[in-house]
């Protein structure tokens, strides 16, 4: 197994009546010429459903500089209805979320969990701020 430090939030940036399952995102990331598909290890949907990207062995495509040491986790949304970057977790989503950050910290203890603003400055996503919501998990 790869050497996890981080856990990087994301959103798939689509607008509320658009969606982005992992089968959406795998195609739209091979139309990008993207070898391997999917850049993320799970995406997890509006209704909280949790689905598989990479497999966590894989080296993600999600944050530059940070791939080889990371999880990356797509939450579906994050444009509101004006197509301007907001926090569109539902409440399953915000549930699903949490369970499963929950379960890689237990496999993961050292990992800091963090928005991909974070890293990137540039970016918006994931439109909230995720170490902030889960310093709870974060290492001690």
């Amino acid at each position: 197994m790869r050497n996890i430090s981080l856990i990087v939030i994301h959103c798939s940036a689509v607008a509320p009546w658009q969606q982005s399952s992992a089968a959406d995102i795998d195609r739209w990331h091979r139309e990008r010429g993207w070898k391997y598909g999917i850049g993320y290890h799970y995406v997890v949907r509006r209704d909280g459903t949790v689905e598989r990207g990479r497999p966590l062995e894989q080296v993600g495509a999600h944050c530059l500089n940070h791939n080889s040491h990371s999880i990356g986790i797509c939450y579906e949304g994050g444009l509101d209805v004006q197509g301007r970057p907001a926090d569109t977790r539902t409440r399953e989503q915000r549930a699903s979320l949490r369970r499963l950050l929950e379960l890689l910290h237990e496999r993961f203890p050292t990992a800091l969990i963090m928005g991909h603003r974070d890293l990137s400055p540039i970016k918006s996503c994931p439109c909230f701020d995720a170490a902030g919501e889960y310093a709870d998990l974060q290492p001690r």
